[in-house]
């Protein structure tokens, strides 16, 4: 390795390390994403806490819930995050208000990320790791790190073995006290438990896919080769074209 290489090397593995940030960044909502997934819970235990109004905190955290996503319609931002907020804290509400009970508002949830953490480890084992299927697209590169490229698939692998140990470990945590605490209790610990897991995770995350091999961009693939067919079928035109000129001009000299 020259001394000309070394820079080059370095400045590919920071661009890399870029992309997977950008990435990962896109994916899971960064910093807007993490406190559209906090406020309506917070918010619904804080009301709890002080009054002990199940409705009252039910609506609180609903209608917080509309309005990041009428903030984000305005700003004409993404609304994936904030929607998939809106029908987690609905199905809570509805669980609530139905059982009467107020720690029902966090069942649906708890349960989500339960099967959420069962399905990383699943399909890891099963071979098409939950990470690589979320972040693929994102990625540019769709499937083919399954076939194409091992050692991204091996990221992938590592990836979602953390998100569902992580999970896991949470739901190990809350399902225990969603029987044993009461709903203060539950509400603020499962508000503890929404960053610090998840940044870990998405930490991980990055640690694992920047070490990978860099990703097969599958569009830009299928872009080349859709040129590469317009040239082709253009020289054969112009081929056609010449021969058909050379044709005619022998008709006339003869």
């Amino acid at each position: 390795m020259t001394s000309l290489d070394k820079p080059t090397e370095d400045t590919q593995a920071d661009d890399a390390r870029a992309v997977t940030e950008a990435a990962l960044f896109e994916a899971f909502g960064g910093v807007r994403g993490m406190v559209e997934t906090v406020l309506p819970g917070l918010l619904f235990v804080t009301i709890f806490t002080i009054n002990k109004d199940l409705h009252l905190s039910a609506i609180a955290a609903l209608a917080v819930s509309l309005l990041l996503v009428v903030v984000r319609l305005v700003m004409r931002d993404t609304v994936k995050h904030a929607f998939s907020g809106v029908f987690g804290v609905a199905f809570g509400v509805v669980f609530a208000m139905m059982t009467g009970n107020a720690k029902n508002f966090y069942l649906p949830g708890m349960l989500y990320t339960l099967g959420l953490g069962l399905a990383y480890v699943i399909t890891t084992l099963a071979g098409v790791p939950l990470m690589g299927l979320i972040l693929g697209p994102v990625f540019k590169e769709n499937l083919s790190w399954r076939t194409r490229n091992p050692g991204r698939k091996k990221a992938y692998a590592k990836a979602s073995y953390a998100w569902g140990g992580i999970l896991l470990a949470k739901c190990a945590i809350l399902f225990p006290l969603y029987w044993w605490a009461d709903t203060a209790q539950l509400g603020w610990v499962l508000v503890a438990l929404k960053i610090p897991p998840f940044l870990l995770a998405v930490w991980l995350t990055w640690v694992f896919l920047a070490k990978a091999p860099a990703p097969i961009d599958v569009f830009a693939e299928m872009e080349a080769e859709e040129k590469a067919e317009e040239a082709r079928k253009a020289a054969q035109e112009a081929e056609r074209g010449d021969t058909e000129t050379a044709g005619g001009r022998h008709r006339r000299e003869a």
